[in-house]
């Protein structure tokens, strides 16, 4: 079944253009067994609830659960970590309490390494790099603060960058953050003097018409909690002129 387009409920500024919420038709699982499931997330679904009212993607991670396996009662689902709503991109959920603990403290003690792939509108200042900062969040305003030197109530933030090639307009870059903070990507590259296209909270000049920032959860790599067996997810971005881009420039095609 095609899903229709639709405009979530209660935007702060209404998408100039209709955009697809997962929902029970059309999740995109890209891996699962007896402990986790991990999803494509689109751009716009949202990991926990919040004032929207919309509903959170773990619930339609259940339905499915409850369908396919043909479940009883209610589904267990742990959420093992969040992305932001405009961010799309691999989210991994635990299907056992076991599943959930042990991914939860891999992701503690950073023993899991994820990559995002970002479209920034300027030059990068360098080829690549590992940038360290401090990072503030004004809970207020859901935003955080970059700072070179340690500030009150600030936290470190680690990351690492590779340029992957330059369009007509934008740059392509892989990142692989070493630590966790709040927007730690988003307000690096905007504190670099390069924002993510899209992102009007850091720094760039236009929303994208779909309300989604080019910034994409790409790559996750990490130990099976159960089985001890190194796991690797891939997640395909969004289909849009940029993306599919960054996708020929990173395949040398």
């Amino acid at each position: 079944m095609k899903s229709k387009p639709q405009v979530p409920k209660n935007w702060k500024t209404a998408p100039k253009e209709p955009i697809i919420l997962t929902d029970e038709t059309n999740l995109v699982v890209l891996y699962e067994d007896n402990h986790i499931i991990a999803v494509n997330k689109r751009n716009s679904d949202i990991i926990q609830s919040d004032k929207s009212g919309d509903a959170p993607l773990g619930d339609f991670i259940k339905s499915y659960i409850k369908i396919k396996y043909n479940k009883p009662g209610n589904v267990y689902l742990g959420t093992i970590h969040r992305i932001d709503r405009p961010v799309s991109g691999i989210v991994l959920f635990a299907k056992t309490s076991k599943g959930l603990t042990r991914m939860v403290d891999a992701f503690k003690y950073r023993e899991v390494q994820k990559t995002y792939w970002a479209v920034v509108r300027n030059p990068m200042p360098k080829k690549e790099d590992f940038v360290l900062n401090y990072l503030r969040k004004n809970e207020k305003r859901n935003k955080s603060y970059a700072f070179q030197e340690e500030v009150e109530g600030s936290k470190l933030s680690e990351l690492q960058y590779k340029v992957v090639g330059r369009g007509t307009n934008y740059t392509f870059v892989e990142i692989y953050p070493k630590t966790g903070r709040h927007h730690q990507i988003r307000v690096t590259l905007s504190d670099l003097g390069s924002p993510i296209k899209g992102d009007i909270k850091y720094g760039d000049k236009r929303t994208n018409k779909n309300a989604s920032i080019h910034l994409h959860a790409r790559q996750i790599d990490f130990i099976h909690p159960v089985k001890k067996t190194p796991i690797r997810i891939i997640a395909p971005p969004p289909d849009d002129a940029l993306w599919n881009e960054f996708l020929r420039i990173y395949n040398g095609i």
